[in-house]
């Protein structure tokens, strides 16, 4: 056995455990070991029980001596009841529903018991307590004296006696039977395993061995010593994850891309031709992006910005750049709504440089805002003829063959390597280069409405540079945002009637099914089918119920994920052109999709969306000079529920909410922690800003000195384990 032995392998595991452990992602001997613990219960108060007092968690060692079960009639409940004794006493334990136990146990086992004693009409007892068998030799007494434990037998208690792991559990796979086939595997290898951070930097933090420290994680001597533990694994995370993203840039930084000179002529041209004004945040955000553009490098830049604040503006003008260079563009969002919106909103503001620009999606495929068939559009791409193509990941399908493609857009995605980028522009390696150097890779820019914290834009981030637009647009105004109870719903669609009246017009949102939802019914193609089917349903309620009860009178549409994309597109065509009253929806309308005459959001099950999501939801009204509303329908009223609901009101910029955000769910929620193949530990420690410093530095020294590794092979390898594990790409 070895760190990379399947869990089939492991003794006492069989194929129903096997199916429970790998729910948790625990498919090899390495993922069992690196499963840790999430707190711990503190079973180590030994005490005789001549001295037990009701309260505790207590811990007494003795003899079973006596055992039965009893049947309660009032409750139909039956109740195990065993006699134990230590020479100092005896105690009664009861425990409830369990009767399994008289097979378990017989009179003269010695048992090492934890729980807390209770008071029931005037007797004490030691209530479902924790359990564990101790062989009768590693026993020792003396007259008058408890049973304990004899030290020099080195007998160490695993679920009683001392502090107790408590790991992330799923259904039918518990924490006891964790530790039960844990620690004999740990015992095991433990001593085999090699400590890949290198020894200077263990002893500068004082950190432990990385054999000490997973002892010590799983089975802690005391508290100090599991957060020592705890630390240095989150530290080791840290600064592997952040050696990862240093390399990536240090790997893009050798990398060759063509250089596109900046044309000031044009982009002053392009500026007067918008009928606003940028932003001076738009403005350095344009600049930055062209500059990059301008060097023989590939760039790679995430620009941010609130809903609304003008990112796709900043993206064309850096296009227009490109194309009237002589190359292509590419320009991928994450769904067809949003590829159609962009379609539309990219033609509009260059409609007076006569560009070439195209949309391919898995069904509809345009060009020069006609409707053109897959085969047309590919052939005018490859022959040049595209100066800009915008679509969803059918960018990246087999068959598509750009001819000079320079420049990449990605929407909503942030992560997109060298692989990908490298796949984007293989046919201009295959023709042996562009003319410029050989085997260039587009430059890359990323957008994301999600406002990063800084904790994750130094790790998770850390190879993108970042461009900031923080400012909005002049002349809107702050949307008025409001947490709804179910008393007050009748108020709040009365307002929205008087909304309607004004010739405004209304978003109805319906929840995501939550991920525990999903953990219950599985990962298969049945349970997303299953859960489509379930989103879909609540919507069509909704529907029904705002349509037929309580807005008859108005016009009142649905759309969802599972309908065609001619369904989905009336839909919108007949929302924005205010033929639709009110527009019921799931989350498909969460990016991308503008509608300024809509100035009321109303978000029902709020508290199902994370904070971010919620702000996304905002951002599609108050996209005009009208004033616009908020309404966030809760039917669950809790305090965690309320502070990040009240976060929401008192937050205006993306950015701040994007802090709070990660302080009220944690890094895994905020950024996906399943997605980034990133263990807990080390994204809950995202949020300690002085950590994520100080473990870029160490990865920054490290790369500085001995960039290959050479002098610290098992940190490579380490390297190339995380690299084969992440899904950064």
């Amino acid at each position: 056995m070895d760190l990379s032995t399947p869990i089939e392998k492991i003794p006492r595991i069989g194929p129903a455990y096997q199916k429970r452990l790998k729910r948790l992602g625990i498919k090899t001997v390495e993922n069992l070991l690196y499963h840790f613990p999430h707190r711990y219960d503190d079973f180590s108060n030994l005490i005789p029980i001549a001295k037990a007092e009701v309260g505790g968690p207590f811990c007494f060692q003795g003899e079973i001596l006596d055992i039965e079960n009893l049947r309660t009639f009032r409750k139909r409940m039956i109740l195990t009841k065993v006699t134990l004794g230590d020479g100092t006493g005896k105690l009664t334990v009861i425990w409830f529903n369990q009767p399994y136990l008289v097979t378990t146990f017989k009179k003269g086992d010695y048992v090492c018991l934890a729980g807390k004693i209770v008071k029931k009409d005037g007797s004490k007892y030691l209530s479902n307590p924790a359990y564990e068998k101790i062989p009768a030799f590693a026993f020792r007494a003396s007259a008058g004296k408890p049973l304990q434990i004899s030290e020099n037998l080195n007998f160490d208690p695993t679920h009683t006696g001392r502090l107790i792991p408590v790991y992330p559990e799923t259904e039918g796979l518990s924490s006891k039977w964790l530790r039960f086939i844990v620690k004999p595997v740990l015992q095991k290898l433990r001593n085999q395993m090699l400590d890949p951070l290198p020894e200077i930097i263990r002893k500068e933090n004082n950190f432990p061995s990385l054999q000490k420290a997973i002892w010590q994680i799983h089975f802690p001597d005391s508290l100090e010593e599991a957060e020592k533990a705890k630390k240095r694994f989150a530290f080791e995370e840290l600064f592997i994850l952040s050696l990862f993203v240093l390399k990536e840039r240090l790997k893009l930084a050798r990398e060759r891309a063509i250089a596109i000179p900046i044309n000031l002529d044009l982009i002053k041209e392009f500026v007067k031709s918008l009928p606003f004004k940028l932003t001076s945040a738009q403005k350095k955000s344009a600049w930055q992006i062209l500059k990059d553009l301008s060097r023989p490098r590939p760039m790679n830049r995430l620009l941010e910005g609130d809903v609304g604040s003008g990112k796709t503006v900043v993206a064309a003008m850096a296009a227009l750049n490109v194309a009237k260079a002589g190359y292509q563009v590419a320009f991928m969002a994450p769904t067809e709504i949003l590829a159609q919106q962009h379609y539309k909103t990219i033609n509009n503001v260059l409609k007076k440089f006569g560009l070439n620009i195209g949309l391919i999606t898995g069904k509809e495929n345009y060009y020069k805002n006609k409707k053109i068939s897959r085969k047309e559009l590919l052939e005018k791409l490859k022959n040049d003829e595209l100066d800009i193509l915008i679509g969803t990941h059918a960018l990246i399908q087999e068959g598509i063959k750009f001819k000079k493609l320079v420049f990449v857009i990605v929407d909503e995605q942030h992560r997109f390597g060298v692989e990908q980028r490298a796949k984007l522009c293989q046919p201009i390696r295959d023709r042996g280069g562009t003319g410029e150097g050989q085997s260039p890779i587009p430059h890359l820019l990323s957008m994301t409405a999600t406002p990063i914290p800084r904790t994750l834009s130094l790790t998770i981030y850390g190879d993108l540079d970042l461009s900031i637009i923080d400012e909005m647009p002049k002349g809107r105004k702050k949307i008025i945002t409001k947490i709804v109870r179910p008393k007050d719903k009748k108020e709040t669609y009365d307002f929205i009637r008087q909304q309607i009246k004004e010739r405004r017009q209304v978003f109805v949102i319906c929840p995501r099914i939550e991920p525990r939802t999903r953990a219950e019914l599985g990962t298969g193609q049945a349970s997303q089918q299953t859960l489509s089917w379930m989103e879909v349903k609540a919507v069509k309620e909704e529907y029904e119920k705002l349509s037929k009860e309580v807005f008859p009178d108005l016009k009142v549409a649905m759309l969802h994920g599972k309908m065609k994309t001619e369904e989905k597109e009336k839909i919108m065509f007949d929302f924005k052109n205010r033929k639709i009253d009110i527009l019921v929806s799931t989350s498909v309308i969460e990016v991308g999709v503008d509608v300024p005459n809509a100035s009321v959001m109303v978000i029902e099950g709020s508290e199902k969306f994370g904070l971010a999501q919620l702000h996304q939801f905002r951002g599609r009204v108050g996209r005009s000079e009208y004033q616009s509303y908020c309404f966030l329908f809760t039917d669950r009223p809790g305090i965690a529920i309320n502070r990040r609901l009240r976060a929401l009101i008192s937050c205006e910029n993306g950015f701040e909410l994007a802090e709070k955000d990660l302080q009220i769910r944690g890094p895994g929620d905020f950024s996906g922690s399943r997605q980034w193949g990133i263990p807990d530990l080390a994204m809950a420690s995202l949020t300690d800003t002085f950590l994520v410093a100080q473990t870029r530095e160490e990865a920054k020294k490290i790369l500085e000195k001995d960039p290959e590794f050479k002098k610290y092979p098992l940190l490579k390898e380490r390297l190339e384990k995380f690299r084969e594990r992440i899904h950064l790409e």
